[in-house]
């Protein structure tokens, strides 16, 4: 054994201990994002999240078809309503389902899926589903629903 191999593998040690520490620092930077994910979407929080867009939904579809609003397929749906009101053939907002007239049982079960994903999610859907892509093809939240119900198809 020569003089030098202590120090080597003092050194070696040294080496993986600070590539060990700058994993570590890695993994606490993340943390943080990782624990408010955890609380932006837990039910504590995402519920009320959901139960202050049903409140906007009811508000803005109830004020705009006034107040015809009925329950139907798994969401309150609030129609007619002006086509400005809502996105393309309808939107969906908490449990309350924003159209015109697009008010299939089909279509009406792909709306009770995102009802569902707000009941999930909350208020954090509306980045989720922006950060999904605008292109309901490529969209995870559009494809969970069911792009034939939703007419994507």
């Amino acid at each position: 054994m020569t003089a030098g191999t202590p120090h080597r593998a003092r050194r070696a040690r040294g080496r993986a201990a600070t590539a060990g520490m700058a994993l570590g620092r890695a993994l606490h930077a993340l943390a943080p994002r990782d624990r408010m994910r955890r609380l932006a979407l837990h039910p504590l929080v995402a519920r009320p999240g959901y139960a202050l867009a049903t409140a906007v939904g009811l508000l803005w579809g109830g004020l705009l078809s006034g107040f015809r609003l009925q329950r139907r397929g798994g969401v309150i749906v609030a129609a007619p309503l002006p086509r400005w009101a809502f996105g393309r053939g309808g939107t969906t907002i908490g449990a309350v389902y924003l159209t015109r007239d697009a008010v299939s049982d089909r279509v009406l079960a792909h709306e009770a899926v995102h009802r569902a994903q707000w009941r999930r999610y909350g208020l954090a859907l509306v980045p989720l589903y922006v950060a999904a892509g605008l292109d309901p093809l490529r969209n995870r939240f559009e494809i969970e629903a069911g792009l034939e119900a939703g007419g994507y198809r």
